[in-house]
């Protein structure tokens, strides 16, 4: 077996799990889970690949079945372990590395952390919640040496424990913040769940201060609490009248896109989900709104979404499809930007292409 093996047996996840909890499995509906009154039921949700919520509203909710099943706000959760896997297998820690986590939660992945590196003293992990980071202290005591556990924003990370050779990121993000790369040495990794496509992106810091990196695997996290609510768009208001034109293309593969075509849609275009109702299909970002029925799309507000959706899907044709691979994100003090097989063109240029054609 290899290390990372090795340390989920010497680590398990059940000394990280409360008595009574809520499991959500990746299909089906959540249930609760308790260990007095059902310990078969605790362990087959804990060495599952189920989601366990720990804590709901920040704490303001108490996690009851009745809480978790109707309010069902988490905000914090023992992750799936098959994606804890891919992160730490992406992040490759390695004996004698210094790390940062973002995002202590349960203490789970900080513990595999430090068995990983081989010294609890050359991790940091932060938690912006000091409730959430009281719990992990106690189950990281519990289960063996403790890593180095600040309480705190870790958008600012941690500059006073580094250079680190890891970052090890818990929570969605939006915007990297660029002190995670001036704390990063030149080569050392950064993994993180990418919140506007919802995928894995593995960053390699560069001796000039830049990172690049690229897309994985599928994921969903809670997003950092000082990015909530920071995605693109405005709420919708007056739209005025709607602009209305037939269909000239089959809009099916615009419906439901392959993954590459979705990556730069979310990129691109904003987080544009589909609502159906009544035989109509309803694509709405902020203000801006498409509705498409019976062969013909109807547009409102400041931007023809379905006329930008169309731009991305025929660019993407052009390039032969790309799938995520083919696309990353480069970081530098100035600037973030996805990239589509070029990482020195930021993917936004099919957009500014196609104003500069309509204004040439």
């Amino acid at each position: 077996m290899g290390p990372l093996a090795d340390a989920l047996i010497r680590v398990p996840r059940h000394a990280f799990i409360p008595t009574a909890a809520w499991a959500k499995p990746a299909a089906g509906d959540g249930y609760w889970i308790d260990r007095e009154r059902d310990p078969d039921q605790w362990w087959t949700a804990v060495c599952s690949d189920t989601v366990v919520f720990t804590q709901l509203d920040d704490g303001a909710t108490e996690l009851t079945p009745h809480n978790a099943s109707r309010t069902f706000a988490p905000t914090c959760s023992a992750s799936s372990p098959l994606l804890i896997t891919a992160f730490l297998r992406h992040l490759a820690p390695a004996p004698g590395d210094r790390v940062l986590e973002v995002g202590t939660g349960t203490g789970w992945t900080a513990a595999l952390l430090a068995d990983l590196t081989g010294d609890p003293g050359r991790v940091t992990t932060v938690e912006i919640d000091a409730a959430l980071a009281a719990v992990a202290e106690r189950n990281l005591r519990a289960a063996g040496p403790v890593p180095r556990l600040v309480v705190g924003d870790g958008t600012a990370g941690a500059p006073e424990h580094g250079p680190f050779d890891r970052l090890h990121i818990t929570a969605g993000v939006r915007e990297i913040p660029y002190g995670w790369i001036e704390q990063t040495r030149p080569g050392g990794v950064i993994v993180l769940p990418y919140a506007p496509v919802m995928r894995l992106l593995r960053l390699v810091v560069g001796a000039d201060g830049s990172a690049l990196g690229t897309f994985h695997e599928d994921c969903a996290f809670m997003p950092l609490r000082s990015q909530r609510g920071t995605g693109p768009g405005a709420p919708a208001g007056d739209q005025g009248p709607p602009r209305t034109r037939a269909l000239d293309r089959d809009p099916a593969p615009l419906l439901d896109p392959a993954p590459g075509l979705q990556l730069l849609f979310d990129v691109l275009l904003g987080d544009l989900p589909w609502e159906g109702r009544d035989g109509e299909l309803v694509l709405a970002c902020g203000a801006s709104r498409a509705t498409v029925r019976a062969g013909e799309v109807a547009q409102s507000g400041p931007r023809d979404l379905w006329d930008e959706a169309e731009h991305v899907h025929a660019a993407w044709t052009d390039r032969g499809c790309p799938g995520p691979d083919r696309m990353g994100l480069r970081l530098t003090r100035e600037r973030q930007y996805v990239w589509l097989e070029d990482p020195a063109f930021p993917a936004a240029d099919i957009l500014t292409a196609r104003g500069d054609a309509h204004h040439g």
